[in-house]
């Protein structure tokens, strides 16, 4: 629990092929990922298709995950829902498994008030001795949880930080000033990178880092230097990119790029997701055929 959770995390794509999940092309990513400095790896998360996913699916991703990371860098894995019990049961269902911890969304659709979303994390992080970062999405889940409500969570022993996606700039500040020694928060808004590290985040997960992953963790290592200046010059080139990545839903146009570069197989996603657009897909070729030229 004294390891505190920092650094630029993957939150892993699951790829497909021919509607399968294509375990060689996902082994392929984890060691890319290795080799390119990542601080830690998170199969499992919406990223990563999770809802889509049955059980054994996700049990094979997982055990994959942490053969090829053979203990080189943490693990967090996407354990969540809108029914505490289920994430309950499905912590002990792979309580087997030896991940370092979890990322859990605030629930979904049923829009708990501050009261229950402090509940269920007490019960989620009650529930198993591994450590537990929330992830606080609202423009997702409908639900915001408040800075007043981590940071009483935040005194439970295993709830160790949080993704912040709250889409407030306001609140990710605050947060950020008023959190806990110990307690990290990583930002989950790849496009406030820079902007929340140079604020004293603590890293990013960040979707984006499937592309030009050494750039951002180079962000990162230039900040931990003290390096602000070095982190601007490093991030400016991310900043037009970065926002390409999310003009159709995400996973798709990270799939579209990595499938480009043949780190997987197919740029398939699993329904109701799709594939990109040929007009975005032509907008990615052209990037990446600038930044080959360059």
């Amino acid at each position: 629990m004294n390891t505190k959770i920092s650094g630029l995390w993957v939150p892993l794509v699951t790829p497909f092929k021919d509607g399968a999940v294509d375990l060689a092309s996902y082994e392929r990513l984890v060691s890319h990922y290795l080799a390119c400095g990542a601080d830690g790896l998170l199969p499992l998360g919406t990223t990563g298709e999770s809802p889509t996913l049955d059980e054994s699916e996700a049990e094979a991703v997982i055990e994959r995950t942490l053969a090829v990371t053979a203990g080189r860098v943490p693990v967090l894995v996407g354990i969540g829902g809108n029914a505490t019990h289920k994430v309950a049961r499905t912590l002990q269902r792979l309580s087997h498994l030896r991940f370092d911890g979890i990322l859990s969304v605030c629930p979904y659709y049923n829009r708990p008030g501050q009261d229950g979303l402090v509940q269920h994390f007490r019960t989620i992080a009650g529930a198993t001795d591994r450590r537990v970062m929330i992830y606080n999405i609202p423009y997702r889940t409908a639900v915001n949880l408040s800075n007043d409500s981590l940071i009483e969570l935040a005194q439970v022993a295993n709830i160790v930080g949080v993704k912040d996606s709250s889409g407030s700039i306001v609140q990710s500040l605050d947060l950020l000033a008023r959190k806990p020694a110990g307690f990290s928060v990583l930002t989950g808004e790849d496009a406030l990178y820079f902007t929340m590290m140079a604020n004293g985040a603590d890293g990013g997960v960040l979707a984006a880092s499937h592309l030009a992953t050494e750039r951002f963790v180079e962000v990162g290592r230039r900040f931990a230097a003290n390096d602000v200046a070095g982190a601007r010059q490093v991030w400016a080139p991310l900043a037009d990119f970065v926002p390409l990545l999310f003009a159709e839903a995400n996973p798709m146009p990270i799939k579209y790029c990595l499938w480009r570069q043949g780190l997987i197989a197919s740029p398939e996603c699993r329904l109701p997701l799709t594939r990109v657009s040929d007009a975005l897909a032509r907008r990615l070729d052209r990037v990446f055929a600038e930044r080959r030229a360059a």
